[in-house]
């Protein structure tokens, strides 16, 4: 097993060469077992072998740096470095994560999650490295998915003025490359990227340049070996800004991709290699179903049909199911997606509305203004993001929707503790970073129900609102309790005295659970479903501190700007006693929480019913001894 003797980082370096190709089946075949066990993301890890492969083999690691964008294609990378054993506890509690972490290990040099990021920070360690007068290799990888989001285009754009080495690499696995390009585009790259040529090429310049007619001359040559170019180059796009082009290289040849980057390790500036990879490669389902195994749950190997397959609807299908049903009644519904048709449940309402639906791409700023100018033009835009993903969109919502006040609906999935993806992935900032913005309102829905009833609210509210919900089964509880949806107004579930509970969203179910807890133990409790986070229903806020000793607000949102936060304001501002009515938070820590799974994570951090409960008694004895 060739596997066995990659115990050390760079230990790739002893393998020989004709045993490449081994090595890279016997890496896929590990991660295809492993993944299959703990779940995680197959397609591209498996596409992206023998890229790892050439990557290791031609950089002197750590001294070199890899960047790699988003993250989710690094497997390969971690076995390379000595992390094999990892892989057994990937994305669990306490285990090894699924991006890169510099924590983690010396040989990740940037932390990444999202898209979009590398090129900009690769050219931030360019930068040191020249500053400090050191002598590396900077490599940032980016997919071709990755290169639609705009940050791609502003780093692009800076990289463009660098006179020293710098390596991008386009992992592209969704373009064809005809061979008559491929081989002309080599031979190419084998003549502009000689030491010779290049020499050449700029002691002709440097020669001409200032001499009588010289300038115009040094023009016309460049404007022909341009029009040249144009013809049998596919990567004049990137010429053009001022970025040397290498490819297209077979992402699946080491030997070919060893030579490219040797090459590309000699240019004086900014060289994109372009390399052509398939996204699960090795696998036949993945291979045929790539989407599915972007990031897996459990499966069986034989089949690829997941281990566990879900039996019960999640807030996504109920979402998808509304969504359609919206989309029949009013053909002024339409729908915005970032590169997520699957993950946001929009995939059937693309079906059914295909001229009212809109994937942007990687591009979460674009796909906010573009729904701010569908509103402007009297339609009624529902933008589907993942809510870690729509901080990346903060400014488009302040300035081009809620400055506006244009009627943009944000649905806002992956609420709260997402588990396995971690700290990049975790939505718990939302609640902050869009109860700040004037004119932007934001709810919570308590159970599959009541996302129905809140959607259709949004729908027709005509200003932005945002409707929050989780990743997971759709709790299907509670649902006797049903009144209609109206504007910063809470829902009491259960109306008694002593303690009440005011929960949002997801944090309803765990409500429920509490106070079932509590009457056990003899308490009189209230439980409110508090709906909406901005405006928050102070009425119902103050009725409870008349009416009860202690309140409980419970949100799955960081503490700092949080529901919890704006209650403790209502009591301020109304000049409410704390040895009247004693008010306590439960929330998430202001703190960056790590992958794992949900419950363990909640158990972790208090937010599960039974800490919640301890914390509850505690308090209630020291004020009954009050």
């Amino acid at each position: 097993m060739l596997l066995e003797k990659i115990e050390n980082p760079n230990d790739i370096k002893k393998i020989n060469k004709k045993d490449y190709a081994a090595l890279a089946e016997e890496i896929r075949q590990f991660l295809i077992e492993k993944i299959s066990v703990t779940g995680g993301h197959l397609g591209s890890n498996l596409g992206a072998v023998e890229l790892t492969m050439a990557l290791h083999l031609s950089l002197n690691l750590p001294d070199d740096k890899i960047i790699w964008d988003v993250g989710h294609q690094s497997y390969t990378h971690k076995i390379l470095t000595g992390r094999k054993e990892g892989f057994d506890v990937l994305r669990q509690f306490h285990g090894m994560s699924g991006f890169p972490k510099r924590k983690e290990s010396d040989y990740d040099a940037f932390d990444t999650g999202h898209s979009s990021t590398s090129i900009s920070a690769g050219m931030g360690l360019v930068k040191a490295r020249d500053l400090k007068g050191e002598n590396r290799t900077i490599v940032s990888v980016i997919g071709d998915g990755s290169l639609t989001g705009g940050m791609a285009y502003e780093a692009l754009n800076n990289a463009a003025k660098l006179e020293t080495n710098f390596i991008v690499v386009l992992n592209d696995n969704n373009m064809s490359i005809s061979e008559n390009v491929g081989g002309m585009s080599k031979y190419l790259n084998n003549i502009r990227t000689t030491t010779g040529y290049l020499d050449l090429k700029e002691g002709i310049y440097n020669a001409l340049s200032g001499t009588r007619g010289g300038d115009n001359m040094v023009k016309t040559i460049r404007r022909a070996k341009s029009s040249f170019k144009q013809l049998v180059i596919p990567g004049m796009f990137f010429e053009d800004m001022g970025i040397t082009y290498l490819g297209p290289v077979d992402g699946h040849d080491i030997n070919a991709m060893t030579k490219v980057l040797k090459e590309a390790k000699r240019v004086k500036g900014c060289v994109m290699v372009h390399v052509i990879t398939q996204k699960g490669k090795g696998y036949g389902p993945a291979e045929r179903h790539p989407a599915r195994f972007h990031g897996a749950e459990p499966f069986d190997i034989e089949t690829g049909i997941p281990s566990h397959p879900r039996t019960t609807a999640n807030y996504t299908d109920i979402f998808s199911t509304v969504m359609c049903k919206l989309g029949q009644r009013d053909d002024k519904i339409v729908a915005i997606t970032a590169a997520m048709p699957d993950g946001t449940g929009l995939k059937r309402f693309h079906n059914m509305y295909p001229d009212r639906f809109f994937d942007v791409g990687i591009a979460e700023e674009h796909a906010v203004t573009f729904a701010a100018g569908l509103a402007a033009g009297g339609l009624k835009p529902i933008v589907a993001v993942y809510s870690s993903f729509l901080q990346r969109a903060y400014d488009q919502i302040l300035h081009d929707v809620c400055i506006q006040n244009l009627p943009v609906v944000f649905a806002i999935d992956r609420a709260g503790l997402v588990g396995s993806d971690g700290e990049t992935h975790q939505g718990i900032f939302d609640y902050t970073y869009l109860s700040g913005i004037p004119n932007m309102h934001v709810m919570a829905p308590k159970n599959k129900w009541e996302l129905s009833d809140m959607l259709k609210y949004a729908v027709n509210f005509g200003a932005p609102i945002a409707l929050r919900y989780p990743r997971g089964t759709a709790y299907d509880g509670l649902k006797e309790f049903r009144a209609p949806i109206e504007l910063g107004k809470a829902e009491w579930i259960y109306r008694e005295a002593e303690i009440a509970l005011f929960a949002v969203g997801s944090m309803v179910k765990t409500a429920e659970k509490v106070r079932d807890v509590l009457k056990e133990k003899g308490y009189a409790v209230s439980l409110i479903n508090a709906r909406f986070v901005k405006p928050i229903d102070e009425e119902a806020v103050l009725d409870a501190a008349k009416e009860h000793r202690l309140l409980v607000t419970m949100e799955e949102n960081v503490a700092s700007g949080g529901y919890g936060e704006k209650v403790l304001a209502c009591l301020n501002d109304h000049n409410i006693a704390c040895t009247k009515c004693k008010c306590i938070r439960v929330h998430l820590p202001d703190a960056y929480i790590e992958h794992g799974n949900t419950e363990l994570l909640k158990q972790e951090i208090g937010l599960d019913a039974e800490s919640i409960v301890k914390r509850i008694t505690e308090v209630w004895t020291a004020l009954r001894q009050d």
